[in-house]
């Protein structure tokens, strides 16, 4: 029980502010936690992957894009070519006459992009013979699968000349990853574009080997290559057999330098192109049907997919980048990593949408944050890391979407307790002012009390008493709520809180909820209730002539308008609250509507004592009363009869009998 005694202790002292933090805090703590597991969860399934290689390949597009990458080049075949041969596949002899060409130009190593697994005469000897001659050609084998059989490699190659092209293709086609090795039959097998890596790399006495703190990954140069793994980056249980890697894209088809076949069979081209580079040979023509799409193809309206050659020279590419000390692999964070990355922004939305409450703060806030958030994902990706960009955004978006759903419900319930206390009588200028300040007003689901100099105006009729003796109920009732109700609408057209109904009366008060701070507010206050009173008294006037028309009784009304200051706030218990409106002024108002009933000069009586008409001097037209003994009062007050304005003064609001429309 001491744990209990002890938590209740601490509870008790929590001021009401205390609480509102605390709560603030389990809200924006609950909203986060509950966004991170969502995503996290969804992730884990997923169901965001698509979302983020989108992402991944929109910010591949906006790289920089950097030159022609000038150790490689590739000869492309391309419909021109394969129209000027009169045939497809090209005869061994046109690839034989080829390569004659380039190895005379002296390359670093040649690769055949294209299957020269069966003889394709004339020319197939002489080919044979190129390829035992040299051993800076290489040639592709194509492991495949159970529906794809294996493609097997020239036989004039020795293994260490042969590698497979096979390329692995995402969802949608894509291209977005560079497999180094697989393990075949025969052992492990080389990718072609590795393969021609190497033998560039070998003339620069550069060599893979083994990482020393890892055997089982690879380094070159100072790069090591660490082998993607199912959940890397934003990939779910991928298929990550053989030794994978990101392929880090050079760029789009222009980052690679390309001729035709048949300009370098003619001569055209210049043998400085060929020189001490890699040379890719491919098919470029679409007949050729060698072609995918890249992160580039989304970016795209033509063009958007990438020939296979082209993909394998960004490959040999990355390899050449890597050998060289270049930055050339991606990097991922953990996945305890990621999962704080993706809670702080969640906390963030949350703290974003409760700690502002105006829509265009928080629409700015998160479009700031969002593109923080972009700009750290970009800027860390053209260092090669590869964070997680949509997860987070989506998270900072449902968590502040929730805030803002539980503020909104709560804004709604807060609304209904300030309508509530203010017995739904306010006008809307009134309600608006109040509804935007209400976290100031509001504390603990209390208007607390307040000290303000406000004007009371209290209404009663004459001979009511008289009249509900003569009417039937369920006749005098509607003929009462149709006064009453059309009483409030003027009050509320002049700015004024209707605080009570008592009975045939009200009690309204000019200048609250909201504090006035200087005279000059106080002083419209006083005017608005003045020319409230005068609106109902004309009002009144139409209003008897038409009970009159209809047989119904005519009445009197006794106003009485005081300006003081009062205490205004909550009254009540927890369960029933209304605003509350008390001290000295309100007594005075109330004994100012009720002294000397005796005198009635008009329909309507309007007094107002000194102290009000000292905020309006010389508006009205009044008459001195004198200094008049009011009930449970001390001391007299002057006291004086509103006879009208002193000239036309344009009135808000309508007469009591006009139709209802909206206040403005």
């Amino acid at each position: 029980m001491t744990w209990r005694l002890k938590l209740s202790h601490v509870t008790q002292r929590l001021s009401p502010a205390d609480w509102g933090q605390l709560l603030s805090g389990l809200v924006v703590l609950l909203a986060t936690v509950i966004s991170t597991g969502l995503i996290v969860g969804v992730r884990g399934l997923s169901g965001l992957e698509s979302l983020e290689l989108a992402a991944y390949d929109r910010l591949i597009q906006l790289r920089p894009e950097p030159m022609p990458d000038p150790r490689i080049i590739v000869v492309g075949i391309t419909e021109a070519d394969i129209q000027s041969t009169k045939t497809w596949p090209l005869p061994d002899q046109a690839y034989a006459e080829l390569l004659r060409k380039l190895l005379a130009a002296q390359p670093r190593a040649i690769g055949l992009d294209i299957y020269r697994d069966l003889p394709l005469p004339p020319g197939h000897a002489q080919l044979n013979q190129l390829f035992q001659a040299s051993d800076r050609i290489f040639a592709v084998t194509k492991i495949g699968d159970e529906t794809h059989p294996t493609i097997n490699a020239p036989s004039g190659l020795s293994p260490q000349q042969v590698g497979f092209n096979d390329v692995i293709v995402d969802a949608g086609g894509i291209v977005r990853r560079n497999i180094l090795f697989m393990e075949g039959e025969s052992g492990t097998l080389f990718s072609f574009s590795l393969r021609l890596a190497l033998r560039y790399l070998q003339d620069e006495q550069i060599r893979p080997q083994a990482n020393p703190n890892n055997p089982q990954e690879m380094q070159l140069g100072a790069t090591i290559f660490q082998p993607l793994q199912p959940n890397s980056g934003a990939y779910v249980q991928a298929d990550t057999q053989g030794y994978q890697v990101m392929l880090n894209y050079r760029g789009n088809n222009r980052a690679i330098t390309w001729v035709s076949l048949g300009d370098v069979l003619a001569g055209r081209v210049n043998p400085s192109l060929i020189q001490n580079r890699v040379v890719l040979i491919g098919t470029l023509a679409e007949s050729g049907k060698d072609f995918f799409y890249t992160p580039f193809s989304s970016g795209l309206q033509d063009d958007q997919r990438m020939p296979g050659v082209i993909v394998h020279a960004q490959m040999v590419s990355q390899f050449l980048d890597a050998g060289a000390g270049k930055p050339a692999t991606f990097w991922y964070w953990s996945w305890p990593v990621e999962l704080v990355w993706i809670a702080l922004w969640a906390g963030l939305g949350s703290l974003l949408a409760w700690g502002f409450r105006q829509p265009w703060l928080i629409g700015f806030g998160a479009v700031l944050s969002l593109g923080s958030l972009f700009g750290i994902a970009y800027g860390l990706f053209l260092h090669l890391g590869w964070i997680p960009l949509v997860p987070p955004a989506l998270a900072f978006a449902i968590s502040g979407a929730s805030v803002i759903t539980y503020t909104a419900q709560q804004a709604q319930q807060q609304r209904q307790m300030v309508m509530r206390l203010l017995g739904q009588s306010t006008s809307p200028e009134i309600a608006a002012t109040l509804w935007l300040r209400r976290n100031e007003l509001l504390q603990d689901g209390r208007l607390p009390g307040q000290k303000l100099v406000a004007t009371l105006l209290f209404t009663d009729l004459k001979g009511f008493s008289t009249i509900s003796e003569t009417m039937a109920p369920e006749d005098l009732l509607p003929w009462l709520n149709d006064y009453l109700e059309k009483v409030a609408d003027i009050v509320q057209a002049h700015q004024g809180v209707i605080n009570k109904f008592t009975g045939d009366g009200i009690m309204a008060v000019f200048g609250v909820p909201i504090p006035r701070t200087d005279a000059a507010e106080i002083a419209q206050d006083a005017q608005n209730a003045v020319d409230c009173a005068l609106a109902l008294g004309e009002s009144l006037g139409e209003l008897n002539q038409a009970w009159s028309r209809q047989g119904l009784p005519q009445v009197g009304m006794r106003i009485g308008i005081f300006t003081g200051p009062i205490v205004a706030g909550s009254l009540g218990s927890k369960t029933r609250l209304e605003y509350g409106v008390i001290g000295d002024s309100v007594n005075t108002a109330s004994r100012l509507e009720s002294v000397d009933k005796h005198r009635h000069p008009t329909p309507c009586r309007i007094l107002i004592a000194a102290e009000t008409l000292a905020y309006v001097p010389d508006r009205y037209q009044v008459e001195a009363w004198g200094a008049l003994e009011l009930k449970g009062k001390e001391h007299k007050i002057q006291v004086y009869l509103v006879q009208g304005h002193r000239q036309p003064q344009p009135r808000p609001g309508r007469s009591l009998d006009a139709k209802k429309s909206p206040a403005t």
